[in-house]
C-alpha cells in the first residue's frame, strides 16, 4: 500500500512538472476551469511567442497598475514603513506593501527567479493545495482561507514567466484584477 502511494505521489509529481514546463495559456485567463488536469495542459504543444525584450522588475508600485485598480486603493496607504521594508531592495526586487496595519494589507514582491527554483518553489505549492494554472504565458498557483479564529480572508497568489516571480499575499484586502495588472505591466 505504501509502496502503491510512493508511486501515485510521484507520476502527480512527474505530471505537474509537465504542466508546469508547458506554459501555455487556457483559454480563459480568469482561473482554473473545474475540469482542467495537468495532464491536458502538458500535451499541448505551447507556440513560440516573439519578445522585444527581457522582462524586467518594475521600479514604481502605483505605475504598475490599471486605473481600476489604483481605484480600488485609492484610499489605502502604500508602503507605510510600520509595514516592514518596501520599494526598490538591494537584490532588484521590489516589495509593494498597500495597507495601515497588518489586519487589511496586501504585500507583493517583484524578483527575478530561474527556472529551476521556481518550478520546485510551485510544484510545493501544489501539495500545499494551491489551484496552479496557466494563464498569461506563465504559471499561476492561489489559494484563499479564513484566519482562525476570526474568520478574516487572507490569500496568496504567484506568478512565474520568464525569470520573474510575482508573489502576493494579503489579508482582508484584495483589490480585483490585482495580480493582472502587474502580469500585464510586467510582460505587457
Amino acid at each position: 500500500m505504501a509502496l502503491r502511494r510512493s508511486a501515485t505521489a510521484a507520476a502527480t509529481a512527474l505530471l505537474l512538472a509537465l504542466a508546469l514546463t508547458a506554459c501555455v495559456p487556457e483559454p480563459d485567463a480568469a482561473g482554473p476551469s473545474p475540469t482542467a488536469s495537468p495532464t491536458a495542459a502538458a500535451t499541448r504543444t505551447p507556440a513560440p511567442t516573439p519578445t522585444a525584450e527581457a522582462a524586467r522588475v518594475p521600479t514604481d508600485c502605483r505605475a504598475m497598475l490599471t486605473p481600476a485598480v489604483l481605484d480600488q486603493l485609492a484610499a489605502v496607504p502604500l508602503n507605510d514603513p510600520a509595514l516592514g521594508a518596501s520599494g526598490v531592495q538591494g537584490d532588484g526586487s521590489l516589495v509593494c506593501v498597500w495597507g495601515a496595519s497588518s489586519a487589511s494589507v496586501l504585500r507583493t514582491t517583484i524578483s527575478m527567479m530561474s527556472r529551476g527554483p521556481a518550478l520546485d518553489m510551485l510544484n510545493g505549492l501544489l501539495a500545499e493545495g494551491y489551484a496552479c494554472y496557466t494563464p498569461d504565458g506563465g504559471t499561476r498557483c492561489e489559494k484563499t482561507w479564513f484566519s482562525e479564529p476570526d474568520l478574516i480572508p487572507e490569500g496568496r497568489t504567484l506568478f512565474w514567466r520568464d525569470d520573474v516571480l510575482i508573489d502576493s499575499s494579503f489579508t482582508n484586502l484584495a483589490p480585483s484584477g490585482y495580480t493582472a495588472a502587474i502580469v500585464g505591466s510586467v510582460f505587457g
